[in-house]
């Protein structure tokens, strides 16, 4: 629930399932389909896998080397 302050109201079920204490980090990450929340814990794990299998770094090297390719040229 909203409080009249904007403060979000977790029921004690959900913090007692997550391990939800007074001072945890959390981060409201807005998706598609609405708003999730999640512990700091739960979003680098969601990083982690939206990332997986980009070869992020791979692509970016590549970059590099056809812009050094053609900056020489």
């Amino acid at each position: 629930m909203m409080g009249d302050r904007g403060r979000l109201v977790i029921p004690a079920e959900l913090r007692q399932r997550y391990g939800l204490a007074a001072g945890t980090p959390v981060a409201l990450v807005e998706t598609e389909q609405g708003l999730v929340l999640m512990t700091r814990e739960q979003l680098k794990r969601y990083v982690q896998a939206d990332c997986a299998g980009r070869g992020l770094v791979d692509a970016l090297l590549e970059d590099r080397r056809r812009e050094a390719e053609t900056d020489v040229r």
